[in-house]
């Protein structure tokens, strides 16, 4: 959604407030540089979003002038958690992240155990009364069954996974 910053007040509107603002002056449909000009704005550029951390996330704040003199949407990294006192106990802000990294990890296991749960079901016919299984089936099947002893439990990256013979 485009942006547009007033260069005297320094307000920064999307187009269609800056529309209601002027709702006396009859403005084109697309913006160029001399419809600007007129109502004495400026474009803002999009910008990326912050670099975070795991327990972090990316909030805009306000618009600043990078080294062209454009302005561009500003981010800065915030904490998810903060120490907290709720009724006299105080909660530390790494207490709330293991708890976080605790849902994470929980919710990532549970997905797992899912896709684990439909490949073995997808190779149970292997095990039926009138066929016999290789040793390469046989180990596919154990080693889906053992995935959550993995070092990497429960993150799992694709290469993590046994390859289905």
């Amino acid at each position: 959604m485009a942006e547009y910053r007033h260069t005297g007040t320094g307000e920064v509107k999307t187009q269609g407030k800056w529309r209601s603002h002027y709702s006396n002056v009859s403005l084109p449909r697309a913006w160029k540089q001399a419809t600007l000009d007129g109502l004495n704005l400026e474009a803002v550029l999009a910008s990326p979003a912050a670099t975070t951390t795991q327990y972090q996330n990316s909030v805009r704040d306000g618009v600043v002038q990078d080294a062209n003199g454009n302005w561009v949407e500003n981010y800065v990294a915030q904490d998810m958690f903060a120490d907290t006192t709720e009724d006299g106990v105080t909660t530390t802000k790494a207490e709330h992240e293991a708890a976080y990294q605790q849902q994470l990890d929980s919710s990532t296991a549970e997905s797992n155990r899912s896709q684990r749960d439909r490949l073995i079901a997808e190779t149970d016919w292997w095990a039926s009364s009138d066929l016999t299984m290789t040793a390469e089936q046989t180990d596919y099947r154990q080693a889906l069954r053992d995935i959550t002893s993995h070092a990497n439990w429960p993150d799992l990256s694709e290469s993590d996974w046994p390859v289905k013979p």
